[in-house]
């Protein structure tokens, strides 16, 4: 952990390195987000600006750029300048075909189709409460992607935004004794968890159990990079905390989650065409709009990943795999 004068000083100098570098760091909020200019993704990137970049995503967990041109193969190649992008083993038919790292978030509207629903039936049955759809990527992974690349190709008039937590901020914001209470707790994440199935047969259902991925994660991880401690909690793939009862795991997850979710911990991102957020995805967690389908106008998403590594707790102790996923293996 930093004192509050190194943290001071490391901002200082990252403030020194950017201004150095020609980059422009306005945050967007208080714990998270931030918009950097003076940027064009398109072009090959120095060593410095590639340093300033990072820091800022380790310092605001999010960081936002407007007005970018970059087709696939360029996402892919700036993602590359900061980790090794994933490969998805499964991808739907709106992803580029010749470019295996892109995922189109288009894909999902397909989904509800796939499997019998409607997208509006397909969405509900997986959030139906409020805190379920926030969530890192890949969550019930035993090695999490460490972060996304997101650009915004065709968006809403209106709607559509995405919401950022800060998972630093979550944890810092807690109490003394339950930041103690929380620290030595594991939980198990598992795909799948609280979709509600259709009565009969349920072809989601089956999909689910055909391809179930779980672990046991560190319900407080530390970041490899920062030191920083994250209350690793979201909504759509925590099962329960083990080692506590259902009851006692069902309030005290509740009351994590709404603690990460706190309004002051968040930052809402208005996409334009063009439009790309870059950010940690051990640190945050992430909202995806569910207005925008309804609206009726197009909503395309190109998503590139970076490999991750596997969490460890405060303790040291790395997370378990249970089923589906092995580290470095997709």
């Amino acid at each position: 952990m930093t004192t509050d004068g190194t943290r001071d000083e490391r901002a200082a100098a990252e403030r020194a390195a950017a201004r150095d570098a020609g980059v422009g760091i306005e945050p967007a909020a208080g714990h998270i987000g931030a918009e950097i200019t003076g940027v064009d993704l398109t072009e090959e990137l120095s060593r410095e600006r590639v340093a300033v970049i990072e820091a800022a995503v380790h310092r605001w967990k999010v960081v936002f750029f407007r007005g970018q041109r970059l087709d696939h193969a360029g996402h892919v190649a700036f993602a590359r300048r900061f980790g090794r992008p994933v490969v998805p083993p499964r991808r739907g038919g709106a992803s580029p075909a010749d470019v295996p790292e892109v995922e189109t978030t288009a894909d999902r509207l397909e989904l509800g189709g796939r499997f019998g629903m409607d997208h509006d039936e397909w969405l509900d049955r997986r959030r139906h409460t409020l805190l379920r759809g926030w969530h890192c990527d890949h969550g019930a992974r035993v090695d999490p992607p460490a972060a996304t690349v997101l650009r915004a190709e065709a968006v809403p008039p209106y709607g559509g935004d995405t919401t950022w937590a800060s998972l630093a901020a979550a944890y810092a914001g807690l109490s003394a004794p339950v930041r103690a209470f929380v620290d030595g707790l594991r939980a198990e994440h598992r795909l799948g968890v609280g979709y509600r199935p259709r009565p009969g047969d349920d072809a989601y259902a089956r999909h689910l159990l055909d391809h179930q991925v779980a672990t046991v994660h560190p319900l407080v991880r530390v970041h490899p990079v920062t030191g920083e401690r994250l209350l690793f909690v979201n909504g759509y793939y925590v099962e329960r905390i083990t080692g506590l009862t259902r009851p006692e795991s069902t309030a005290v997850l509740e009351m994590l989650l709404e603690q990460a979710t706190r309004p002051e911990y968040t930052v809402r991102f208005r996409w334009e065409p063009g439009s790309v957020a870059f950010w940690d995805n051990r640190a945050t967690i992430h909202l995806a709009p569910a207005d925008a389908a309804r609206l009726g106008h197009p909503r395309i998403m190109h998503r590139v990943m970076l490999t991750g590594e596997v969490p460890t707790g405060v303790d040291g102790t790395p997370s378990e795999p249970l089923t589906g996923s092995a580290p470095g293996r997709w």
